[in-house]
């Protein structure tokens, strides 16, 4: 019998609930008063990291990655501990950044390439762009190989899909074009000239990282070519002699994930072709070259927050600007069996590095604990540059978090996840809605409902016991189960009546 499809697992109650719920309104909620005490309108700078784990920082306690300029981040801003991705994956994420928006909204819902597409997204720099900010994206956009200009940005310096770490080409100034040097220099070099142009109004600066990503081919079909982790010259080898702290979720057999049959089911295939291979060795989980390699990308990348910092602080706009810094999705190093398959529901993919600088509003040092979410960026940064927040925008400002005062906070976060694309064959079906609160996580697989997964992080940070069918968590699951259920359907209230 075929496994049913998330509709059918909402029952009409809760439908009617959660249809309520989303209530109506006007085209746009009205801009705020201003959310600090400067009056005037900050600069906005926002700096995306590729397959950043949330823990790979100094400042998220890591014991040996040197990262300076962005613990400095969150020693002068806030230090978000309960960040994640509403969809762990490049592409889809990157367009959820900019919109606000679920992929189940904005349409890009998978790595496949959608130019005509994300050339007509309804992004938060063109809203700045139309209240008089001066806009510019440096780096990588990646929804798809085409690197021309995209509405809401008066300059434009973009890497065709994923680009190259050394000599990359640069869409720049009207053409296509090889520059020589290490990427991410050269992307900070752009973002500094920017900081530094005289202007009389404030600016938006969006710099999109190449790194900590590999240098491959990603093909139209999101199809890739296998390559490697290119560090700056200057830094490779710095962590030659360093070892990744490998977390305790790491099996040896695929024996030990018969609590998350979805993932072995997955992990078979990859490794034999059927869906029921003998209790062996899963993948290899990420090899030290490699980890120490992703870690010397990020060398370069502190480096050029610092840059950006000190340029701003040469004319004097530190700190009347707001600086995000976070990434697009994370990335396993063989906890669960899994590496490159980023794109799944636990912790170590889905949770987000993320840190905002803005001394007129936040307090130094700040870790706020409420949920965050990746749709959460675009309404914060439209309300701090006092612009309407759009009603098709699906997150939530941060600013009561910022302020420290956040009352009727949301006490969960979806995140959602389609396999339309076909370049690990072992994922397809392993679509899934996940609901994260903060103690609980409960995953509902859409085409097999009947291997849902269920995890008390309060006892269980590293995802080990699948609690979906203890009967001692049954009232937790079906209260879960119904919440996630409201969570879908106001994620795609919009597409259906629009």
């Amino acid at each position: 019998m075929k496994a049913p499809r998330w509709g059918a697992l909402v029952v009409p109650a809760l439908a009617a609930a959660a249809c309520a719920a989303c209530g109506g309104g006007s085209s746009e909620r009205g801009a705020p008063a201003a959310a600090g005490t400067d009056t005037a309108r900050p600069n906005i700078v926002v700096v995306v990291v590729d397959d950043l784990r949330w823990d790979e920082l100094g400042a998220a306690g890591h014991p040996w990655i040197e990262t300076p300029n962005i613990d400095r981040i969150a020693a002068e801003g806030a230090h978000f501990v309960n960040a994640f991705h509403a969809v762990s994956l490049c592409s889809p994420n990157r367009a959820t950044l900019l919109t606000g928006q679920f992929p189940s909204q904005h349409g890009i819902t998978d790595n496949v390439a959608r130019p005509l597409l994300s050339h007509r997204l309804r992004t938060f720099p063109q809203a700045l762009q139309q209240r008089g900010y001066r806009t510019a994206f440096i780096g990588k956009w990646h929804m798809g190989n085409d690197a021309t200009p995209r509405p809401g940005f008066d300059y434009w310096a973009a890497l065709p899909g994923q680009g190259r770490s050394t000599d990359p080409e640069l869409y720049e100034n009207g053409s296509l074009h090889v520059v020589r040097g290490y990427a991410t220099d050269l992307l900070t070099d752009r973002a500094v000239e920017f900081i530094r142009q005289a202007r009389s109004g404030p600016f938006l600066m969006y710099l999109a990282h190449k790194a900590i990503h590999p240098d491959i081919t990603q093909r139209d079909d999101a199809s890739v070519t296998k390559g490697e982790y290119v560090p700056a010259p200057r830094h490779r080898g710095r962590y030659d002699t360093r070892n990744w702290p490998a977390r305790g979720n790491v099996p040896h057999r695929l024996g030990e994930l018969n609590g998350m049959p979805v993932v072995r089911r997955a992990l078979s295939w990859n490794l034999t072709g059927g869906p029921d291979a003998p209790d062996s060795t899963p993948s290899a989980p990420a090899d030290e070259i490699t980890i120490r390699r992703r870690a010397e990308m990020l060398l370069a990348v502190d480096e050029s927050l610092g840059r950006i910092l000190a340029a701003l602080a040469e004319r004097g706009e530190l700190d009347r600007t707001v600086v995000v810094f976070t990434s697009d999705n994370g990335f396993f190093y063989g906890e669960h069996g899994l590496t490159s398959e980023r794109r799944l529901p636990y912790e170590e993919s889905i949770r987000n590095a993320l840190l905002v600088r803005y001394p007129p509003l936040v307090r130094a040092g700040s870790r706020p604990r409420e949920l965050a979410l990746s749709t959460d960026i675009a309404p914060t940064l439209l309300e701090l540059a006092g612009a309407p927040v759009g009603e098709h925008i699906q997150g939530r400002s941060l600013v009561p978090v910022l302020r420290g005062h956040a009352p009727g906070w949301r006490t969960s976060v979806l995140v959602e996840f389609y396999t339309h694309e076909q370049p690990f064959p072992h994922l397809m079906d392993t679509d899934y809605r996940a609901l994260r609160t903060d103690r609980y996580k409960y995953i509902h697989w859409v085409r097999f409902p009947e291997q849902d997964e269920l995890y008390d992080l309060e006892s269980d940070s590293l995802e080990l016991r699948n609690l979906a069918h203890e009967p001692f968590m049954a009232s937790t699951r079906s209260r879960l189960r119904a919440e996630l259920g409201q969570e879908v359907l106001g994620a795609l209230r919009l597409r259906a009546g629009s």
